[in-house]
């Protein structure tokens, strides 16, 4: 069984998604810079991955450091957050992660050893509750699908983007397959680095789940052709009020969902809501590199000296979204918050 991400001795095992389909590689980090380059090149992606992966990354810091006071040892965990958080500034469960081991390490009145202990702990934790959250998604909400259901999704959201097996949009369809149902899905191809038709494509295939490309300009064909029966998509970060930002595009294809009346869903763990964020419009879009749009691999596609937009997400308003599919049930997009109450 592959693992998206791996814990291993003082290392993290990661697969380099930029490698696939073609070549099924690993990347060995030994240093939280390791990682922090890893995931600002995105040899791993999907927000939930991005959390276990800067979760690992500080227990690498803990596992490695040579310092024998904890106050030493803090401001290297430290330091190391801050490095990380600069890497993806979209991606909640990144931040929550940190966050997280940071508080958790600093409240104890521990020894070194203990601290360092209790990080790497932590960080171990993170990694087990993701892959129950993202279990608990495609078995709960996996009655959203129909024997016979054509789902329409964007970027992947599958074992890749999580540290688990079955991701979260994804884990629905594939929970749904596993239980004997005849579900098909068309997959976008998401430019510009490709992540539906490079990595979803490649997923679906290995659990024999009947897949179509297409490129991201044909959606609104498939949709007027009726060929789409649900839209299925993951999320970066969700707010309060049930905003989404997801993969650059989801608010296209949001649209065009409700243009043609096909039931739009968000599948995401709780711990992509942020509830500071009272609206979507007070989320980070990160804007990446203008290489990823003027090249296709190493072929330059786009003249030089031509100006490029790449923003790597967009902002879905509330509005749009038929509901929320989080591991403790499905809500409407305003009622969010309900999810937290004890």
């Amino acid at each position: 069984m592959l693992q998206t991400i791996r814990w291993n001795k003082g290392r993290v095992i990661l697969i380099d998604q930029t490698q696939l389909p073609q070549k099924l590689k690993y990347v060995k980090c030994t240093t939280c810079e390791d990682v922090a380059k890893c995931i600002e090149n995105m040899n791993i992606r999907g927000a939930p991955a991005l959390g276990v992966a800067a979760a690992y990354g500080l227990a690498l810091v803990a596992y490695h450091s040579k310092t024998t006071s904890k106050k030493e040892l803090m401001h290297e965990l430290e330091n190391n957050a801050s490095r990380l958080r600069f890497t993806r500034p979209t991606a909640e469960n990144l931040f929550r992660a940190i966050n997280r081991i940071i508080s958790r390490v600093g409240l104890e009145d521990l020894s070194v050893k203990e601290t360092k202990d209790l990080a790497i702990r932590e960080a171990l934790r993170i990694a087990e509750e993701d892959k129950q959250i993202n279990r608990a998604i495609g078995k709960n909400e996996a009655k959203l699908l129909k024997d016979g259901s054509v789902v329409l999704t964007h970027c992947n959201t599958g074992f890749l983007a999580t540290s688990g097996v079955y991701g979260t949009a994804l884990g629905v369809v594939k929970v749904a397959h596993e239980q004997g149902k005849r579900i098909r899905v068309i997959a976008t191809e998401t430019r510009p680095l490709l992540q539906g038709a490079r990595l979803t494509a490649w997923e679906l295939k290995r659990e024999g789940i009947p897949v179509t490309v297409i490129t991201d300009s044909m959606t609104g064909y498939c949709f007027s052709k009726k060929l789409v029966d649900l839209v299925m998509v993951g999320a970066d970060r969700i707010a309060a009020n049930g905003d989404v930002v997801n993969k650059i595009g989801t608010y296209s294809i949001a649209v065009l969902a409700r243009a043609h009346r096909v039931p739009f869903y968000v599948v995401a763990p709780t711990s992509t809501i942020d509830l500071k964020m009272r609206s979507g419009r007070q989320i980070p879009i990160e804007q990446r590199s203008a290489r990823e749009v003027t090249f296709i691999g190493r072929k330059r596609v786009v003249p030089r000296g031509v100006d490029v937009l790449n923003p790597a997400f967009d902002l879905t308003p509330a509005g749009l979204v038929t509901a929320i599919v989080t591991e403790r049930g499905v809500v409407k997009p305003g009622k969010v918050k309900s999810l937290f109450r004890p």
